[in-house]
Parts: structure tokens; C-alpha cells; sequence
């Protein structure tokens, strides 16, 4: 009987396991049949951030859906792994995909808490976990797990361990934004894995399940005792000692803001750059594809270039005049944290180094304020106090016939107790600066700021690569982005004029050629009035040399010089050095009528100084992709012989020789004679408030009709520097702001501050150049110790008068001569 009941529940046994294996079959190949394929998971490519850096390989920005790094397995340091296995699957090496024990422990759990208000907990390992994030929805049901098991199986046997923690590492959201363990250490901490304490390693590993349940300052008790655990774990599966764990949970957690540069700034510059790779390769491509993009950006010429620009706007609009408070508050009985939250607006809109701040106390000569800053742990007051000489420039703007009140003589006529006002260091503030060396400050002395309304921009370029070294494109990119030196199509005035010069001494006129400065009219056609350009002195001053009319910016020589010359040759040159492409065919254009961009302007002088090769601006040098393989280069010239790796260390080889592949766009010796003339603007003319800086430096002004726009372009014998200053709806700079007040000052304090430790070298002079000593305002041979003589620079063929008998003056016919007038009928 026994042995008969035996046979029997051995044969139920036989039965259900046979039962089970062939529902369990059912099951696997019903949910089986439209299950995604694992296989892609080899050729998994995540989203992964587009990084971008500066020359020198600083970090300048980060363009990202989804802020993830992708990491190798075997850069991730240990204490990184163990963490998050001892939080997540300490078996995931020794299972096949699902943990049973854990599932029959998770099953017990929950079976003891049915009715119960606590959560049910899960048994998912970290295979489990990859199968859902990168397979399956996050759909809380029966169906989906029983799915996420047999992919799990599945992703076992085509995959090693690994490879499936690289993927969960590299996958999992761990909140602030991050995707993957090593976005989240820089979103967390601001540092790279491998810098991690063991603290920090285990409170990454805390968020998987609930990054918002543990968040590291809203809910910091949950946070640092979530961390406990995981430290706790690892030291129960002996990945840490017992003092490594007390130590660990005695840390603090201290999130610190992810920096996301190296100290380089360059907004304007980066918005560039994020224009042209979206362009070039896509918004996909920028944003996931993980770019690693190499700029052309100096970070130290860049933050000169950010201080020049902002200190000359902040002075030519102090000169405009005070325009009042920013706002008021009532301070009677207003507590700390109040003023705190009525400041804070204004100092989230102000650059940097720039504070709003509210006047407590005001008399005659000193105003008691009090500053809003911030430093790591948020927001602060301090007490401090602006002296008279800090802000006598606030009196009232210039009424409307361009007068300005008398001079401030009380403070208290300018600022009230309760002002909201912009402050400053006194060392950042150098129109005051300057003005007042020996005024004693302390560490609580400010000046009077204001936010000015007029805008401006600065670039900085290799004229020998047209590589940009950096550009500032308006005073604060977070009001505004629009880039000023890219974008804003303005009329450059006399800053055009050396192309209407290079082309004459193109076709072999000479700096000592004379043209007549006498008053112009000329017949633009039927239905069109006359034109009659003018002397910005309002003055004529007669047969003059050619040198004389760049220095001086004389418009009537330049527009003589013009029609000589032709306008269709102007044009040619305006489009060959990239300045217009389309130019019209107008008198008017060659003083700088024309529309054109600060970086065009300044590639094209750079074509000048380089020796008449085009170059074209570039601001990307190289970009590869996630892979490290070069996908873009701006530099494509072979280089034969730069592979020396196979040549041993005592073998004499001559440097490689690069071939220069630039297009000539002028003659050498006619772009040396123009860089000499525009010397002359330095040493002698409308730029001279530079005469004394003592290292080879020329350029140009530019200032057009009704002083709306004012310019500088400039260069040495490796660097150019444009300046632009304008508003954004044109109007006038203010009464008698020109290119030499607004953009010449700004032009110099870059470019004194960048030459400062650099060679200084003289201006490169072509072989077919001779030199003679002439008299600087008649282009006569003279000796050196005569008054106003200078070095000439001449072409083989040509040499300097040795009077004036021989003088063949351009423009000077009887009509001229006689009239002073000369009319050409239906010229254009």
C-alpha cells in the first residue's frame, strides 16, 4: 500500500514538474515572441554630451538631452562598482540574470506585508534592470517583469558582465540631471570618478531606486542615511574595512555646483560655435552624438578682451551722463533677509564683478550702501561706501541740443537714501581710476556703476590663420546674445578707406602721391541730388600726400583717390577681402557706406598685415567624434614629414616645411606700404593717443554720419583686433564720440594688456621694399634730423621727390584747380 502511494506522488511530482516546465516553455515563448532584440545592445550608442574647448583644451561649454559621459568598465574605479553592487545586486556575478534567492526572499517579504501600508520591494537584478532601461517601458505590471526576466536570460548569455554593468553604469538616471555615474560625480560633487572619497562613491550608489527621495539638501537626514547603508553593505561583503566605513559615515555630504568650465568664459564666442556645429553636422550631432570640439579661443586673450570691452562701454556712457537709480526701496524697519530678496533680481541680470546695492546713509561727499554678493554658501550682505571721487561723473545727460549741466558737486544731489544702484571696484572702474591714483581705498570702498545702454563688440584673430583668439560680442550675454560682431551688419566709415588706398598703390602709385583736398560735388544721376562729401574738420586742406589722407581720415582725397582708381575696382577689392560681396557700385562706398561685420573687418586687415594672403575667420580647429576619429579640420594641409616617430633621437632632420596654400589678394611690397601708412594713424593721426606705446602697432579709425557708429580695427605683426561701438537702434554715440574716443581707448587697453610678456617684433618687410627719409606731410626726401621726418617705404621703381616742382597732383585739373569743384555728369 505504502510503495503504491509512494509510486503515486512520485508520478504527481513527474507530472507537475513536467507541467510546470511545459507552462514555464508557454510562457517564455508567449512573452517571447515580440520581445525587442537584445542583440542591439551591442551596438549600443548613447546619448552622450557634446563637449567644447578652448585652445589651450579648457573646458568652455556642454551641450546636451541628456547629460551623460560615457565611461569604459575599466575606467571606472573600483570603489565605484563595489558601491553599487553592494547597493544594488551584490550576486551579480555569480547568477544568471535573475537572483532566485533574492526573488524568494522578496516574495516572503511581501507576502508578511500584505495589508500592510509598506511599499513591496523588488528583486530585480542590475541585468534585470539594464532589460528594462534600455528595452522595455517602465509599465508596473506582471507582463513587463515576466518580459524583463526573459531578456535578462537572454542578455546573459550574449553579453559578459561586464559589458552589462558598463551599460547600467553609464544608462541609469541618478537625478540632477545626470545620466550615468559619471555625469552625476561632476553634477554632485564637480570632480571626475576617480577623485571620488568613498562617501561619495556610496551616496551615488544611493540613488538608483528614488533620486528624489534622497536629494542631497532638500531631504538631507534620508540622504546621508541612505548613504550609511550602502557603506554598510560594502563592508558586509568585504569591499571595505570597518574604519573605512566609520570614517565614511562621519563625512558630511557636501554637494558642490558643477563648475562646467576650467575658469574660461567666453559666451558670445561658445553661442558661435554651437551655431556652426549645429549647421555643419546637425542638432542630433551637437546634442547626443558626443563631439569633442577643439576651438580656436585663447581664454586669457578672451577675459582681456571681456574687460577692455566692458570698462570702454562703462566709461563712454558714464560721459553720457547719470540716468537714476535702478529702483527704491523702503528701508524703514525692513529686516536683512528682505532687503536680501529685493536686491537679488538685480544682481541675477548684472555681469560679473558688478553688484546691485541700496543707499543706507548719503551727505555730501559719501554715500553708505549696502552690497548684495555671494560666495559658495549663498547670498550676503556687506556694508561699504562710494567717496565722491567715485562718482562724480553723475550729473544729468545732455539735453536735447547736446548740453550737459554743471558738474556734480554734492552727492546727495545724485543718490537718496533707499536707491537701488550698480556698484563696482574701484580698480575695475578705470575712468575713475586713472583719474584719482593717489585716492585712498579700503577694502570698503566702491564706485558708482550704471548699466550702459550702449552696446559694442571685440575680436581678436590670427591674421597669419584667420584663427579667432576671442570675441566679445556686446557688454552682457545674459541680457542679450545677439553677437555684435558677427550678426550686426554696420557701415565701418573711414575704417574702409585702406582698400580704396591698397588698390591705388596696387596699380603703382606711391604714399608720397599727392591728390587734391578740395571741395567735391558730383552728379549721382537723374532724380538724385548732388553729393558732396565733406572733411569730418569741415576744412580743405589742397594738394596733399597720399599718406596724409589714410592719418588724417581725409574723405574728399579718399573720394578722389576713388574715382581715379574706379569704383568697379574698389568693389573688387571690398569682395576679394571679404568684406562685401556686394558692394554697390557708389561713390559714397568708399568712405565706408557700405554694410559689413566687425570679424570681416578684422580678417580683412588681417590679410594686410599678413602680406596680402586671404585668410578666412575660424573659430572650430578640429572636431572628433565620440571615438576620438577626426571628423573636421579647419587646417586640411598634409604635412610630409611630421611622423618622426620612427627616426631615432641623433638624427639630424630639417623641421617639415608646410605649404602655404593661401590665396594672394594683394601685392606683398603694396600690403607693407599700407601697413606703414596705417602706422601713421598710430604715430601721427587720428589714433595718436596710442603714439607712445612702445612696440609696432598701426591701424585704422572709422566713425560714420552723425557719429552713430564708431570703430577701430587694428593689428601688430601677429595679431588683429577690431573694435566696433554702436547701438543696437542706431542713434548718436553723444557729442563728439568718435571712433578715436570710443573705440580707439578700448582697442588699446586690450591690446597693451595682451602684448605684456610677448616678443615685440617690428612690422615684416618684403625684399622688394626700399626705405627712404622723407618729410612726413610733404613726401619730400629729407634727412633724418629734419622736423617731421620719417622712414617711407617705396617699391623698387619708386623714390621720393626731391621737390615739390615734381609733384603730379591727383584731382587737379583746371576745373579744380580754379573752382575748387569738379562735376561729373552722370558718374553712376
Amino acid at each position: 500500500m505504502l510503495v503504491k502511494w509512494l509510486i503515486r506522488l512520485i508520478s504527481l511530482g513527474l507530472f507537475m514538474a513536467v507541467l510546470g516546465i511545459i507552462s514555464m516553455v508557454m510562457v517564455f515563448w508567449h512573452f517571447g515572441r515580440d520581445l525587442p532584440d537584445h542583440h542591439q545592445l551591442a551596438k549600443y550608442e548613447p546619448p552622450v554630451l557634446t563637449r567644447v574647448h578652448a585652445g589651450n583644451g579648457a573646458l568652455l561649454a556642454e551641450f546636451a538631452t541628456q547629460k551623460r559621459v560615457f565611461i569604459p568598465i575599466n575606467s571606472i574605479p573600483k570603489p565605484v562598482i563595489y558601491a553599487f553592487l553592494s547597493a544594488e545586486d551584490k550576486g551579480f556575478y555569480n547568477h544568471f540574470g535573475i537572483d532566485l534567492w533574492a526573488v524568494a526572499r522578496a516574495m516572503t517579504t511581501n507576502l508578511a506585508n500584505l495589508g500592510s501600508s509598506r511599499r513591496p520591494i523588488g528583486a530585480s537584478t542590475i541585468t534585470q534592470q539594464v532589460a528594462k532601461n534600455f528595452l522595455l517601458t517602465n509599465e508596473l505590471s506582471y507582463k513587463r517583469k515576466v518580459k524583463e526576466a526573459i531578456l535578462a536570460l537572454r542578455i546573459e548569455r550574449a553579453f559578459d558582465k561586464d559589458r552589462i554593468l558598463e551599460l547600467y553604469l553609464n544608462e541609469i538616471y541618478l537625478g540632477f540631471g545626470s545620466y550615468g555615474v559619471a555625469a552625476a560625480s561632476l553634477n554632485y560633487f564637480d570632480k571626475p570618478l576617480d577623485q571620488l572619497t568613498l562617501s561619495e562613491a556610496a551616496y551615488l550608489a544611493a540613488l538608483p531606486k528614488a533620486p528624489n527621495n534622497y536629494h542631497p539638501t532638500r531631504k538631507y537626514a534620508a540622504a546621508v542615511m541612505r548613504r550609511n547603508w550602502v557603506l554598510g553593505q560594502m563592508r558586509e561583503n568585504g569591499y571595505i574595512t570597518k574604519a573605512e566605513e566609520a570614517a565614511a559615515v562621519n563625512e558630511p555630504l557636501v554637494i558642490k555646483a558643477r563648475s562646467g568650465s576650467d575658469g574660461a568664459d567666453a559666451p558670445f564666442f561658445v553661442e558661435e560655435v554651437r551655431r556652426e556645429i549645429a549647421n555643419t553636422f546637425g542638432d542630433d550631432a551637437l546634442y547626443e552624438s558626443g563631439l569633442s570640439v577643439r576651438t580656436s579661443v585663447d581664454p586669457e586673450l578672451q577675459a582681456l578682451a571681456d574687460e577692455a570691452l566692458i570698462n570702454g562701454l562703462e566709461a563712454l556712457d558714464k560721459r553720457q551722463g547719470w540716468r537714476g537709480a535702478l529702483g527704491q526701496i523702503d528701508l524703514n524697519d525692513l529686516p536683512q533677509p528682505a532687503l536680501v530678496e529685493a536686491l537679488a533680481p538685480y544682481r541675477k541680470t548684472l555681469i560679473t564683478a558688478r553688484y546691485p546695492a541700496v543707499v543706507t546713509a548719503v551727505n555730501q561727499k559719501t554715500a553708505q550702501i549696502m552690497i548684495l554678493s555671494s560666495d559658495q554658501h549663498g547670498d550676503i550682505l556687506t556694508a561699504g561706501e562710494i567717496p565722491f571721487a567715485l562718482a562724480d561723473w553723475a550729473y544729468p545727460p545732455r539735453d536735447g541740443k547736446g548740453v550737459r549741466g554743471d558738474p556734480l558737486t554734492r552727492l546727495d544731489d545724485a543718490l537718496s537714501v533707499g536707491d537701488i544702484i550698480v556698484v563696482q571696484r574701484p580698480e575695475t572702474a578705470l575712468d575713475r581710476f586713472k583719474r584719482y591714483p593717489d585716492l585712498k581705498l579700503t577694502e570698503a570702498t566702491w564706485a558708482l556703476g550704471q548699466v550702459p545702454l550702449v552696446q559694442g563688440a571685440i575680436v581678436a584673430m590670427d591674421p597669419h590663420t584667420g584663427r579667432v583668439l576671442a570675441m566679445t560680442g556686446g557688454f552682457n550675454s545674459l541680457e542679450s546674445e545677439f553677437n555684435r560682431a558677427t550678426q550686426a551688419y554696420r557701415q565701418p566709415g573711414s575704417a574702409f578707406k585702406p582698400f580704396v588706398y591698397l588698390a591705388a598703390l596696387d596699380e603703382g602709385y606711391s604714399p608720397v602721391t599727392k591728390i587734391l583736398d578740395a571741395p567735391l560735388v558730383v552728379d549721382q544721376g537723374p532724380g538724385l541730388p548732388k553729393w558732396k562729401p565733406a572733411n569730418y574738420t569741415k576744412r580743405f586742406y589742397g594738394p596733399s600726400i597720399m599718406r596724409l589722407g589714410i592719418e588724417q581720415s581725409r574723405n574728399l582725397m579718399t573720394a578722389r583717390l576713388a574715382m581715379q582708381v574706379g569704383m568697379p575696382n574698389i568693389q573688387d577689392y571690398a569682395r576679394r577681402f571679404g568684406i562685401d560681396p556686394e558692394l554697390p557700385e557708389y561713390l559714397s562706398m568708399s568712405l565706408g557706406a557700405g554694410e559689413t561685420t566687425l570679424l570681416r573687418m578684422t580678417a580683412a586687415y588681417g590679410m594686410i598685415v599678413n602680406g596680402g594672403h586671404y585668410i578666412k575667420p575660424s573659430i572650430i580647429d578640429r572636431v572628433q567624434d565620440r571615438y576620438g576619429q577626426t571628423i573636421y579640420r579647419h587646417d586640411n594641409r598634409q604635412c610630409e614629414g611630421c611622423q618622426l616617430m620612427d627616426i631615432k633621437a641623433d638624427d639630424y632632420h630639417s623641421p617639415p616645411v608646410l605649404i602655404d596654400n593661401r590665396i594672394t589678394v594683394t601685392d606683398e611690397a603694396s600690403a607693407y606700404q599700407m601697413v606703414s601708412m596705417l602706422e601713421g594713424v598710430v604715430k601721427r593721426g587720428t589714433a595718436r593717443r596710442m603714439s607712445e606705446i612702445d612696440f609696432a602697432i598701426a591701424g585704422k579709425t572709422g566713425t560714420t554720419n552723425d557719429n552713430t557708429n564708431g570703430w577701430f580695427i587694428g593689428f601688430t605683426p601677429d595679431l588683429a583686433v577690431g573694435v566696433y561701438v554702436g547701438f543696437d537702434r542706431l542713434k548718436p554715440l553723444g557729442k563728439n564720440e568718435t571712433g578715436s574716443t570710443v573705440a580707439v581707448p578700448i582697442f588699446e587697453n586690450f591690446i597693451v594688456a595682451a602684448m605684456k610678456d610677448r616678443p615685440q617684433i617690428p612690422f615684416r618687410r618684403p625684399n622688394n621694399i626700399n626705405l627712404y627719409t622723407i618729410n612726413a606731410k610733404t613726401g619730400i626726401r629729407t634727412s633724418p634730423d629734419e622736423p617731421d621726418s620719417m622712414v617711407e617705404a617705396f617699391k623698387f621703381g619708386q623714390e621720393p621727390l626731391f621737390a615739390a616742382s615734381q609733384d603730379v597732383i591727383i584731382g587737379a585739373d583746371s576745373d579744380t584747380a580754379n573752382q575748387g569743384e569738379l562735376d561729373i555728369p552722370s558718374l553712376y
